[in-house]
């Protein structure tokens, strides 16, 4: 039975401070070991272990209509048992059990996982629906390392500003209704943020736009006046959060009850709302937005990873991909899952494939001191630092 609970730069960069352990065995009769990238996959060992953002491995379980492990089940005899995670430091911890074969990894965690040796290099070759994800999520700063691939595309969206169209007025465009003091004030106490320190990009990509002298020019890449300036900026929105939220299920709790009316959200928290109780809509800002395009990873103590290989195949499938993106609210990494989507007009409302489009979006990285955006004049400062910061901020 099915269990579900719920470029070098930087890669240096981590390798530098982060404390590496040893690889553990793969397994598996022809895959070799962990530290082996295999050039064939042995025998399926009969299950595999999934780590994963909620929305991302359905068995129908939640949803007798919304299941894409089964097929995936019966087609290699792997048997699926899942387990959801709320913010990429969760999963960090997570991983390093060793309980999971596969971890589906946000940029913010994929150079951790590679620094600290919790992830292996993939060899793509053994992945053929590889070749059909869109080129622009191929070969990108968070899931490619000294130019080798530490997984797969799964899909790709925004993190979206939602209100409550009853409640807030005018209907928001900018990111100015949760950060600029007048604005945030109509909403004291019923705004809501993502509570994580990657969400300290958020306020950078606001800062980006609406304090040019600063000189950000990436969210993730914060000199020292840049860092505190930032900090200083949440540290007032902070007096007007009612909230913050890393379990999905509590935002939705908390737009449908009225606690929270503005704020940081997922697609897939906009399609759960109740529209009978709330009246909500979701919008990219005008200033762009933070982002993910979430890698799917292969862990150092995989105890099945020939199974674990077939997943990241088959979820790179077109017919699984289009289930899984347009059932989490996030465009699809290729053009073919398009033609297997339920909705024609998924992939045209996610604009899925352009290019220009994803450009607006700012992925989720591990923020480190050699500076992202190719300073060599400063540091920056380090993901241990955003950590800290978010902790003297949320008090």
């Amino acid at each position: 039975m099915r269990r579900t609970t719920h470029r070098r730069r930087a890669l240096g960069a981590l390798l530098a401070s982060s404390a590496l352990v040893a690889l553990a065995a793969c397994g598996g009769s022809d895959s070799g070991s962990a530290a082996e990238v295999p050039t064939k996959l042995g025998k399926m060992e009969g299950k595999v272990s999934i780590l994963a953002w909620p929305g991302y491995v359905e068995d129908g379980s939640n949803d007798p209509k919304v299941d894409w492990v089964t097929a995936f089940e019966k087609e290699t005899k792997c048997e699926v048992t899942s387990k959801t995670y709320g913010t990429s430091d969760e999963a960090f911890n997570l991983a390093k059990t060793g309980d999971y074969d596969v971890v589906v990894s946000s940029g913010d965690l994929t150079a951790r996982m590679v620094a600290s040796k919790e992830a292996v290099e993939v060899n793509t070759d053994l992945i053929p629906n590889y070749e059909k994800v869109f080129d622009f999520l191929k070969d990108q700063e968070w899931n490619t390392f000294d130019g080798k691939h530490y997984g797969v595309p799964h899909g790709y969206g925004a993190n979206l500003l939602m209100y409550n169209e009853d409640e807030v007025s005018p209907a928001p465009t900018s990111w100015s209704a949760v950060f600029e003091p007048e604005e945030m004030a109509k909403y004291k106490g019923k705004i809501t943020s993502y509570d994580s320190p990657i969400y300290i990009a958020d306020a950078a990509l606001y800062l980006m736009k609406h304090s040019p002298e600063l000189g950000i020019k990436n969210p993730y890449a914060l000199d020292d006046k840049q860092f505190a300036a930032t900090i200083d900026l949440l540290k007032e929105q902070r007096k007007n959060v009612g909230e913050y939220w890393s379990d999905y299920l509590k935002e939705i709790s908390a737009f449908e009850t009225g606690d929270s009316v503005i704020g940081t959200t997922w697609q897939v928290i906009v399609n759960s709302i109740d529209t009978k109780k709330t009246k909500v809509k979701a919008v990219l800002p005008e200033e762009g937005a933070t982002g993910w395009s979430d890698t799917w990873m292969i862990s150092s103590q995989a105890k099945s990873p020939n199974c674990a290989y077939a997943w990241l195949n088959y979820i790179d499938s077109p017919q699984a991909n289009a289930q899984a993106t347009e059932y989490f609210g996030e465009a699809p990494n290729s053009k073919e899952a398009c033609d297997f989507a339920s909705d024609p007009g998924f992939c045209d409302s996610y604009k899925a494939g352009d290019e220009d489009f994803a450009s607006k979006l700012w992925y989720w990285r591990t923020p480190v001191a050699e500076c992202l955006d190719g300073r060599t004049d400063v540091e920056c400062k380090d993901y241990s630092e955003w950590t800290k910061a978010w902790t003297e901020i949320k008090g």
